[in-house]
């Protein structure tokens, strides 16, 4: 199984449809787990895919509209029943409060997990995480939304046949990485004359907003974007009205964002070809893009170099 790899557990847009189950993504990255939007079903769309409910660290809310929460009870109270033993934080917009307190005891179950509220009040940075920092901005629907952003901190790529080169070997290695320095014989060696800078990959959730500044703040720069596509650009003035982007519009941002992997989700039932999207924004963005089936397995892409 990939270390970086999206599992999309559901595609479809305010219904779901006989071929696509509600929201529901789940970002694995090195050993930690992000679900985003968990509608309906999401709990089984879990088992699916092979997933456990212990996978999950972080659960992301965009906003409280049921496509994209009525799923969370059932996945939390998962956690409870399989006795997940590390904590779980669910981030929301802090506005919908109400809401989340609903979701969260919606029934009578044994409230074992270590669930802890992240309400979300703002932009910026939203918490840090053994893999990176999450970052949020606002979006534009007709209730409040947000959208995410994990940023891997920038690194360095060892180079053997420096590290040879220098004597540097073993164990060694680890030191040098921990310490930036190390003593070989009579000579020292730099991190830095041994490796190169490597960039940290980024990853971008954006869903259910009309075009807006968060937008493209969120996408700049995502090796992985997944975004919302409900409209084909024949609807634009839909779209607009309720607060969506057309294919076209998010693959336009992917373009101009300089995203490596672009997948399209969140597709309103009245397109049952998908291939109507994938032509709109093949018009605008020739990279990598993938429109979004359910049980689909996308990796993050390689590092550059």
């Amino acid at each position: 199984m990939a270390a970086r790899e999206l599992v999309v557990l559901g595609t479809a847009g305010q219904v779901p449809t006989r071929t696509r189950n509600h929201n529901g993504y789940l970002l694995r990255w090195d050993g930690r787990g992000f679900l985003f939007d968990p509608g309906e079903g999401t709990q089984r769309q879990l088992l699916l895919a092979g997933v456990p409910s212990s996978a999950v660290h972080r659960v992301f809310v965009s906003h409280f509209h049921g496509d994209h929460c009525l799923g969370l009870p059932g996945v939390l109270q998962r956690m409870s029943l399989d006795g997940v033993a590390h904590a779980v934080v669910t981030h929301y917009p802090a506005s919908g409060q109400v809401f989340y307190d609903r979701l969260r005891h919606a029934s009578a179950f044994a409230d074992r997990a270590d669930v802890r509220a992240g309400p979300v009040t703002g932009e910026g940075v939203l918490a840090e995480d053994p893999v990176g920092t999450w970052e949020t901005r606002r979006l534009e629907h007709p209730v409040e939304s947000f959208g995410y952003r994990l940023v891997e901190p920038d690194g360095r790529r060892m180079l053997p046949d420096r590290l040879a080169a220098a004597g540097v070997a073993g164990p060694d290695v680890g030191r040098l990485q921990r310490d930036g320095v190390l003593r070989v014989g009579e000579r020292t060696v730099r991190l830095e004359d041994v490796s190169e800078p490597r960039p940290g990959q980024r990853f971008a959730f954006v869903m259910d907003t009309r075009l807006c500044d968060g937008v493209p703040a969120l996408a700049e720069g995502a090796d992985l974007l997944v975004v919302e596509a409900t409209f084909l650009a024949q609807d634009a003035a839909l779209a607009e009205r309720y607060g969506h982007l057309t294919a076209r519009q998010a693959a336009r941002v992917a373009a101009e964002c300089g995203v490596r992997r672009l997948v399209l989700s969140h597709f309103s039932q009245r397109y049952p070809d998908p291939r109507r999207l994938e032509e709109e924004a093949r018009a605008e963005f020739d990279g990598d893009l993938v429109v979004a089936a359910d049980l689909q397995r996308v990796p993050v892409p390689a590092r550059r170099g």
